[in-house]
């Protein structure tokens, strides 16, 4: 007797190294591969036209890679319990197989549809596939969760790791008679797109070819380069948060090099499986700080100054490029990220929930696993155990190391491209003559910085001080 599984495809949006589909495959005779457009995501508290954008490009290429191999994509759109178990009664599924996920909202989401698929009397098949490692078995030898990154990354190293599974060559067709649905357009979801530039195109056939040439070139010298503001990194993360690359075969394949990039590579899966594992394990931190020392740390700043955070429009130039870039590209380097953060947190003295939500509007590669672990971590109020001032980021000094001649910030900030480069981090110091020759006036075409980091500096010390006392 035949029988029929689900697939349901959520932040995995390619066909290699898919363990749902691998077991479902293997297991079953037909195979329906679902997606759910999810009311409670699209327009929540994460919502995000840019980032829905590039999913629903995704969702096509996906599509349209189904069909290649004889199936197709089911789309649905509601909530995710009551619409699979429509869908399994519709084509006689007995299971439906989907990637374990750690954030709050998905956990939730998933014991609903675990509890309406029993009492339909269909299987609920969660299957690893979003992180390298299984972040739930890993534990301290007490038995506890992690909270500190480098023991986590000397027990992660030791994890077991799952098999690394080829893209089946042919699939099954979906059941003669079932609705398969149609992606709607972004106008139609209510949202819009306004990153004109984004930083890569959407689906896995394209990430699979940039993965390539990222692994067999750049790689190699991406340990000394990933911090370097212009360049240096892989630009993969999009491809990552949507699945569109399994993580486990990014590992598998990075250590087949050797050296300082492939050391450094894996550093950075790691931190990705660190910060879901933290999660995970303190659901909280969705919305609280996790150190409850810094729970009444008070914020202040103002409105305008977010808005000029938001635009790129601080007058440090290291921060406007990073913002900038955001806005055009929905990307921005870390280290660019580490900056408008450190920015925003200590200079501006705003609340980190705000540039995460930000973040989230704009990032093509936000979810709340990594975006709630960074702004914690550059807020000095999450997981990570240095001191406060030690995340007091100069945004002047970093620029200098990072971007010393200025490239990055003259490619974001037009405004600056004629200035001197012994200048460019510190454009208000020019002469009347210098901003007349770079055609650039301070407080006119390029903005005089909003505050003043030295002084906002020892602002900082005195309001982490009081928050822990």
């Amino acid at each position: 007797m035949s029988s029929t599984a689900i697939v349901w495809f959520r932040r995995d949006l390619r066909l290699h190294d898919h363990p749902s589909l691998h077991r479902a495959l293997h297991e079953h005779d037909r195979v329906v591969p679902v997606f759910v457009l999810d009311p409670a995501l699209l327009h929540g508290r994460y919502r995000s036209g840019p980032r829905t954008a590039f999913m629903l490009g995704c969702l096509g290429e996906l599509d349209a890679a189904l069909r290649e191999r004889g199936s197709g994509l089911v789309v649905r759109e509601g909530t995710p319990a009551a619409e699979l178990a429509t869908l399994a009664r519709e084509c006689a599924a007995g299971a439906v197989l989907w990637a374990s996920d750690a954030g709050p909202y998905a956990r939730a989401r998933d014991a609903a549809v675990t509890g309406a698929l029993r009492a339909a009397g269909v299987e609920p098949v969660p299957q690893p596939g979003n992180f390298v490692a299984d972040i739930g078995r890993i534990r301290t030898a007490g038995g506890k969760p992690y909270t500190v990154y480098s023991p986590f990354r000397r027990a992660w190293e030791q994890a077991e790791r799952r098999v690394v599974h080829r893209a089946p060559a042919g699939l099954p067709a979906l059941p003669s008679g079932l609705r398969k649905g149609s992606l709607p357009s972004l106008d139609a979801l209510g949202l819009a797109d306004d990153v004109p530039e984004p930083v890569c195109p959407p689906g896995e056939a394209a990430a699979r070819e940039e993965a390539g040439r990222w692994l067999d070139g750049d790689l190699e010298r991406y340990g000394r380069r990933h911090d370097t503001l212009q360049g240096g990194t892989s630009t993969l993360s999009p491809a990552v948060r949507w699945g569109l690359l399994s993580v486990r075969e990014l590992e598998e394949r990075a250590r087949r090099h050797t050296g300082d990039g492939p050391r450094e590579f894996l550093a950075q899966l790691c931190w990705r499986d660190f910060y879901a594992h933290v999660l995970l394990h303190h659901p909280d931190d969705v919305r609280c700080e996790h150190q409850e020392r810094y729970r009444g740390l008070q914020w202040g700043g103002t409105e305008e100054m977010l808005e000029a955070w938001q635009q790129g429009r601080t007058g440090y130039p290291a921060v406007d490029a990073g913002m900038r870039q955001l806005s055009r590209t929905g990307w921005m380097h870390n280290r660019a990220r580490l900056i408008a953060g450190s920015f925003l947190t200590k200079d501006l003295h705003r609340d980190w929930r705000e540039g995460e939500l930000w973040f989230a509007r704009k990032l093509l590669d936000g979810e709340p696993l990594q975006n709630n672990g960074n702004w914690q971590w550059v807020a000095s109020v999450g997981v990570d155990p240095a001191p406060y001032f030690q995340r007091l980021f100069n945004p002047t000094l970093q620029a200098r190391k990072f971007d010393p001649d200025g490239a990055y910030i003259r490619a974001w900030v037009p405004e600056l491209r004629a200035v001197p480069t012994e200048r460019i981090h510190e454009p208000w110091t020019m002469t009347p003559a210098e901003q007349e020759a770079a055609g650039c006036r301070i407080g006119d075409d390029y903005p005089a910085p909003i505050v003043d980091h030295a002084h906002e500096r020892r602002v900082a010390i005195e309001r982490y001080r009081e928050a822990a006392a």
